[in-house]
């Protein structure tokens, strides 16, 4: 038996269309879906069939403001600085782009991520 899939396959690949050209950008498994980063700062996703999308602090109350917007709630408590973005909302290419958009300008505005040091791996204890 096939296990459900955790995101929406078509609209990840709309997002990697309208992502094409972006520098610094990688897919990464997070919050049970998907999520694309840039310059490694999440700038949107998808959770099952919502668009997640991150506007900052200062972007939040303009992004729920737009039609079809509402609070993240992932953890139970509205994340202010992330958005979930119901599908009407994003039906076109232009609707999709803008919100898209709206997450790069985001992460483009973060400063640079230091790079991780690699983890080390520490030995098993014996019994």
């Amino acid at each position: 038996m096939l296990a459900a899939m955790a995101y929406d396959e078509k609209l990840a690949d709309r997002i990697r269309e309208a992502l094409a050209g972006t520098p610094s950008l990688e897919e990464k498994k997070m919050f049970g879906g998907l999520c694309f980063l840039v310059r490694g700062h999440m700038a949107c996703g998808i959770a099952k069939g919502e668009l997640m999308v991150r506007v900052g602090a200062e972007g939040y109350e303009a992004a729920l403001a737009r039609p079809h917007a509402k609070e993240m709630t992932f953890t139970g408590k509205p994340i202010k600085t992330m958005v979930y973005v119901d599908p009407d909302g994003f039906r076109t290419k232009k609707q999709l782009g803008g919100w898209i958009a709206m997450g790069v300008a985001h992460a483009e505005g973060l400063p640079p991520k230091s790079p991780k040091a690699p983890r080390k791996k520490t030995p098993k204890k014996r019994a």
